[in-house]
């Protein structure tokens, strides 16, 4: 009807039909841990504030250099080593809170004028003479390259060629940094820290992360109980490691009560990864463990991103490592082998045969054994995931409109015409989206609140293969 009168011709257009349904990103990775931050330049550093990496280049710019004790860096070059990777990254470690200090460190310039300090990533630096009477002058004495730790005597200063010095300084100490910074909080101002930063990825990027990483404090109970919550918000997978040196027999009793480390969960939400993987190091030429958690993700992302995100994490090589923290057992055809112990406690581990490489190895969540529905496979809970907030999102251009049979066919016809799409893919077997009205009485209508009905199945992992074998004695009439 027309608000006003009118004497001639007008024309109102009338929205009706499918709408496209856009399909949410799955290849985001959500890490939360700890960066040399003072590498990079002041504009550039952030704690407790998700930042976008999408490449390696990214990475150096906002978190600096691999250093021992930080974890952000390894992590983003080990996601990077598997191709691919889009990555949220929040950084917990604040120098000015997370310090330590140092008093009267003894230190002589060399013959170069430099002096090496015990630690890097330096502040409130005051250099005395080695009475401590004399208090030296920066930029006037000497020069100060904070983030390596290095003081050079100028020479035009009042230190004198090999004098002693006292240094007293703050370094930043990754130490400091406890479970509470990882799980984070909101302060008083509503700000979210840590773990809780990602809830806020969708307001400032439009998308959440879908695997959850926070290598090394992931072995403490509380960062995964965290983490296990988090990926329940967002609708991801949170991926957590065993403790360095787990047994397989330790990591397989910590599914139990009486176990030791953090494996005590039954969520479709967590992936339990043991053991560790072997790096090399090229700054001390040598072989270093990491975290499994940080390579799974760059796997599940590249896979994301080549195949779908419908596919299996397992029985994928993994790049960019040099071998296994320990060696187990792995044979396809025998179920007593450790790799196969381990998958049937929901635990993915390692698959190294021979000619196999080093290879990703399950495909549950830590929900299986006590789940056994099809959702506790990795790849059938994260596209119940896309499928689900796909949906929900493409629901906002229709929020608030009248309701009546255009609307609900619109709604009906938009899920359907996108799980066709999903079909058409291969991410579904098959699916409907349909509307009972015995699930929508007048009642509720009057409320304005509709109910439709979704089913799909996604294809489950061909994790095990069986054949039948039969001797046949009547294939001998086929001899001439």
């Amino acid at each position: 009807m027309p608000a006003n009168f009118l004497h001639g011709v007008e024309t109102i257009v009338v929205n009706r039909g499918a709408r496209p349904v856009q399909t949410v990103k799955s290849a985001v990775i959500g890490l939360v841990g700890t960066a040399p931050i003072y590498e990079a330049d002041a504009a550039d550093q952030t704690v407790n504030k998700p930042v976008l990496v999408l490449s390696d280049r990214d990475a150096a710019k906002y978190f600096g250099s691999a250093v021992e004790g930080y974890t952000i860096p390894q992590a983003l070059d080990a996601i990077f080593d598997q191709g691919a990777g889009t990555v949220i990254v929040i950084n917990v470690l604040d120098p000015a809170v997370h310090k330590s200090s140092v008093v009267d460190e003894a230190v002589t310039p060399g013959t170069d004028d430099k002096a090496t300090l015990a630690h890097i990533g330096v502040s409130n630096v005051a250099v005395n003479n080695s009475a401590g009477t004399t208090t030296f002058v920066k930029d006037t004495d000497y020069t100060l390259d904070a983030v390596n730790g290095v003081i050079t005597r100028l020479a035009s200063g009042t230190i004198t060629a090999g004098q002693s010095l006292k240094v007293s300084y703050d370094y930043a100490d990754t130490t400091k940094v406890l479970a509470s910074d990882i799980i984070g909080a909101v302060d008083a101002s509503g700000n979210r820290t840590g773990l809780k930063a990602l809830k806020d990825s969708y307001t400032l990027f439009g998308f959440f992360p879908k695997i959850l990483i926070a290598p090394v404090y992931c072995t403490q109970v509380s960062v995964a109980t965290e983490m296990d919550a988090t990926a329940g918000t967002v609708r991801g997978m949170a991926l957590v490691d065993a403790p360095i040196g787990t047994t397989v027999t330790d990591a397989i009793t910590g599914r139990g009560p009486s176990g030791t480390i953090n494996f005590n969960f039954a969520s479709k939400r967590l992936v339990l990864c043991y053991p560790h993987l072997k790096v090399y190091d090229a700054a001390t030429d040598s072989e270093t463990l990491e975290p499994y958690s940080q390579r799974l993700a760059g796997v599940i992302a590249a896979k994301d991103n080549e195949r779908g995100y419908w596919w299996s994490p397992s029985n994928t090589e993994i790049k960019g490592i040099t071998g296994v923290e320990r060696q187990l057992t792995a044979m396809i055809n025998d179920p007593t082998s450790e790799v196969n112990l381990l998958n049937e406690q929901g635990i993915t581990t390692i698959f190294n045969s021979f000619g196999s490489g080093i290879r990703t190895w399950g495909n549950r969540t830590a929900a299986w054994p006590s789940l056994t529905s099809p959702d506790n496979f990795i790849n059938v809970q994260r596209t119940a995931d896309i499928l689900h907030e796909s949906v929900e999102y493409s629901m906002l251009q229709f929020m608030d409109y009248p309701i009546n049979q255009a609307l609900i066919d619109s709604i009906r016809e938009s899920v359907n015409a996108f799980i066709r799409t999903l079909i058409g893919r291969g991410a579904l077997i098959d699916g409907k989206c349909s509307y009972d009205a015995a699930k929508n009485p007048p009642t509720e209508i009057a409320l304005g609140h509709i109910t439709f009905d979704i089913e799909f199945m996604p294809p489950t992992p061909a994790e095990r293969i069986t054949f039948e074998s039969y001797i046949n004695i009547d294939l001998l009439k086929n001899l001439k």
